[in-house]
């Protein structure tokens, strides 16, 4: 258990580390004052460009990652057969330094940008999903909050299935271990997101738009519409 706490904080402070806030802060304003008023990657992108929110993503899948990596390298050794279970801990304690930073009064970012570092912990199959999972509904609807949470079904399902399959090659004791870590993680995710799923169901929910002649189309079409 003592190795499980120390992971989820060890996490929690490689979570502290605000990229888009921080980013933010560089260009003299607070990142939170505006769009969203998240300190996430979408709004980092809406907010300040393509480049800060390129940065935005990677710092914060980043330090993610890292934050599993030290986990499994710390604990791992002694603990082989557990090491992937110290990692969904300091996973899941990145995230909640992501979302909840304590200097900031608990307000961070929603986390997808740091599960993205998870998934890439997993391995390239796991990758695959998450991609396909993201990818396929942004680039058809330009909803990156749709995509975001199918990441997180994605993920979830894709876990069970290879740790059920024994393509994790991991016990079942600790495979139930995160599947119960990645499904509250999922939980934690659809509430953060609960004002966008209610404008998705609305239709009322802002798109996103990587190119400017994509933009331009939609405005075109919604002054039609008018």
């Amino acid at each position: 258990m003592t190795e499980r706490i120390v992971s989820l904080l060890i996490g929690y402070a490689f979570g502290l580390f605000q990229t888009g806030y921080l980013y933010g802060k560089m260009k003299g304003i607070d990142i939170r004052n505006y769009g969203s008023g998240n300190a996430g990657t979408t709004n980092a992108l809406r907010t300040l460009g393509k480049k800060a929110g390129l940065i935005t993503f990677l710092g914060d899948c980043l330090k993610c990652l890292l934050a599993v990596l030290a986990a499994r390298i710390i604990f791992g050794a002694a603990h082989p057969e557990q090491r992937m279970v110290y990692g969904m801990y300091a996973a899941a304690g990145a995230i909640l330094g992501h979302n909840f930073p304590f200097y900031l009064k608990f307000k961070g970012g929603k986390g997808i940008a740091c599960t993205a570092g998870l998934i890439a912990s997993f391995n390239w199959v796991m990758i695959i999903i998450g991609l396909v999972c993201f990818l396929t509904p942004f680039l058809t609807t330009h909803y990156v909050s749709l995509g975001s949470l199918l990441v997180y079904i994605g993920f979830v399902v894709g876990m069970v299935i290879m740790g059920q399959t024994g393509y994790l090659g991991m016990e079942q004791i600790y495979l139930n271990e995160m599947y119960v870590i990645a499904v509250l993680l999922a939980v934690m995710a659809f509430w953060r997101h609960r004002q966008n799923i209610v404008r998705l169901i609305h239709g009322s929910e802002r798109k996103t738009y990587l190119s400017k002649k994509n933009r331009a189309e939609e405005n075109i079409q919604n002054n039609i519409s008018a």
